[in-house]
């Protein structure tokens, strides 16, 4: 005897542009805190991404979308700043 979930229950539900958005806006607020400490030469141009993409999708969560762009280019600042500092191409924690 085969069991099987009734076909109401396989079925999910699409998401919607704006959860994605939502998604979008805090994935780019943790990336942008998070490149503060490492990686931002990588992490601070992909929450500059990720909040101008959930922006133009018309994100709920502006606030962390903006949050999530000032940090991404603080990642940047950093980066330059430290560059400078050291007289190098990279630099080390």
């Amino acid at each position: 005897m085969h069991l099987t979930a009734p076909a109401t229950a396989r079925r999910t539900e699409p998401r919607s542009p704006a959860r994605d958005a939502d998604g979008m806006a805090v994935a780019s607020f943790i990336l942008g805190l998070l490149g503060l400490l490492v990686l931002n030469v990588f992490l601070g141009p992909v929450a500059i991404v990720l909040a101008a993409v959930a922006l133009w999708r018309g994100t709920t969560r502006r606030g962390r979308a903006y949050l999530g762009l000032t940090l991404g280019v603080a990642d940047l600042v950093v980066l330059l700043i430290a560059m400078e500092i050291s007289n190098t191409v990279s630099w080390s924690l």
